[in-house]
């Protein structure tokens, strides 16, 4: 083993392309962490805004006094995207050309500005996070560690995105590799279906590191040799790699579509399922962060997903990653009503709750937020049964900074073993 990893290159920065340098090689939480608090040590603060980045960017940040779900679904529609509801009031991004959807008759405004200078004064901005793994990292660490587990690790790609990146999944199978089907009980984990949600691609990706690295400890191992685990830390690679690109956040959510050569690009992939598609809490406005897209699964990302989950018929869990609000939710997001099925629905309650003593967040029924329809939780229960449940995870904002990398991690590990230990039979 190596003593020392090539330091990880800046999150943001255009070298991150350099495949030719074999970063991780034996990779463990051990060097990863060594490397956080290194970087939170010694790099000095810099200003993270280009400001020629967000200066001809239409979106407006808007505050709003808090009203009610309703109400809160309908500024989804109206392409309002709310990004923390907090102390009486909503906070979210909104494209100048939906600006005047938002009537001062309906809905009291308390702030309103450009992004580029809502950006300018927010310090949401980290000193640096070069700790956060971008795409081609988060697939040499990945790479890393099914090389050296080779015997019960299998990497594959679940297809390509909208630009034609692999969407990588990693399964931990000790009978089976790559897609062959297992008959054992499947759990799956999600990261990164906004592009702004970086710290979701973390949990998910340190969690296999974490997994491997404590193979031979009683409880992951008996979770190894009994379940069939499948982690994709980052179905929106696209996205991720956009948001980043210039050096600086563009507090982007969506993916990259750009929809036959339009200047608006992207679609919500956690609007675009097929659960109540393109209803409540979600727009049909193209530039709205919201857009449920052109159709149903019009995405090549909730497309390979939906393939893959529909082709592994063993998969009983699922947990998907979102930030920011420190919640666990569960079904229905979609509806304003709760699970029909009695059984089912106080498996969603239980498990949310225990999960959420775990973590120390909130549990509730998504929908109790506002309904938003399209979502992958939704459409993995209704059509396919799965349980599945989202952790927005902790943070004061979509870039929390480094150092909350390892906190988080220290909770939602726990929270992710206790999903596996339910797969084998959720309703015990």
């Amino acid at each position: 083993m190596i003593k020392n990893i090539i330091a990880i290159i800046l999150f943001f920065s255009v070298s991150l392309y350099c495949g030719e340098i074999e970063k991780y090689k034996n990779v463990n939480l051990k060097q990863l962490f060594d490397e956080l608090n290194q970087r939170i040590e010694k790099v000095p603060e810099v200003k993270r805004l280009n400001e020629s980045d967000l200066k001809n960017d239409p979106r407006y940040f808007l505050k709003l006094k808090d009203v009610d779900k309703k109400a809160r679904t309908k500024l989804l529609e109206l392409g309002f995207d709310i990004m923390e509801i907090k102390d009486g009031y909503i906070t979210g991004l909104i494209p100048s050309d939906l600006i005047g959807n938002i009537s001062e008759k309906e809905y009291s405004i308390i702030e309103k500005k450009s992004i580029y200078q809502w950006s300018s004064e927010n310090k949401d901005f980290p000193a640096a996070d070069s700790a956060y793994h971008n795409y081609k990292e988060t697939y040499d660490v990945l790479k890393d560690i099914a090389s050296n587990n080779s015997n019960m690790v299998s990497l594959f790609s679940i297809g390509k995105s909208y630009e034609g990146r692999d969407i990588w999944c990693l399964r931990i199978n000790t009978t089976e590799k790559g897609t062959t089907p297992s008959k054992k009980p499947g759990a799956l984990l999600v990261g990164n279906h906004h592009s702004r949600e970086h710290l979701s691609n973390e949990m998910v990706l340190l969690f296999a590191v974490y997994l491997l690295e404590n193979k031979n400890d009683t409880e992951i191992k008996k979770y190894i040799d009994n379940l069939d685990i499948y982690i994709i830390p980052m179905l929106n690679p696209d996205g991720v790699e956009y948001d980043i690109a210039t050096g600086s956040y563009r507090y982007w959510r969506k993916n990259t579509n750009k929809f036959s050569g339009t200047k608006v690009i992207g679609t919500d992939l956690n609007r675009n399922y097929d659960f109540r598609w393109c209803k409540e809490g979600a727009s049909t406005s193209q530039s709205a962060d919201t857009y449920c897209g052109p159709n149903v699964f019009s995405e090549p990302e909730s497309q390979r997903l939906r393939d893959f989950m529909s082709s592994n018929k063993n998969i009983k869990t699922a947990l998907t990653y979102h930030s920011y609000a420190s919640l666990v939710l569960y079904p229905w997001g979609g509806l304003d009503e709760q699970v029909s099925d009695e059984k089912d629905r106080n498996v969603f309650i239980k498990h949310a709750g225990e999960m959420a003593k775990i973590l120390g967040y909130e549990a509730e029924q998504s929908s109790d937020l506002y309904v938003a329809t399209g979502d992958m939780a939704d459409w993995a229960y209704d059509k396919l049964k799965v349980f599945a449940w989202t952790i927005e995870l902790e943070g004061n904002g979509f870039y929390p900074g480094s150092d909350i990398i390892s906190k988080a991690f220290e909770k939602n590990k726990k929270a992710g073993l206790y999903l596996l230990s339910i797969t084998d039979n959720p309703y015990k």
